[in-house]
């Protein structure tokens, strides 16, 4: 289960403002949270970001909101 709209939600934030984010449509951000469309990868990551979390929370495969230490670039 995607906690796509739990984030948006908990910062009073409406679909069209992460959609925009997103740089997609209204509707098809509300199709992402209703898991009606797949969301792609550049997305989660965009949203992993912006909400500073892991896109493993995102998706609801961890309820640790904090992000992992960003890996170092050799």
């Amino acid at each position: 289960m995607l906690k796509l709209k739990d984030f948006r939600e908990d910062r009073d934030l409406t679909q069209k403002e992460i959609a925009e984010i997103l740089n997609c449509q209204q509707n098809t951000y509300q199709q992402y949270e209703c898991e009606k469309r797949q969301i792609p990868l550049d997305a989660l990551k965009k949203l992993a970001l912006f909400y500073h979390t892991s896109i493993d929370c995102l998706v609801g495969l961890t309820d640790e909101v904090k992000p992992y230490p960003r890996m170092k670039k050799n």
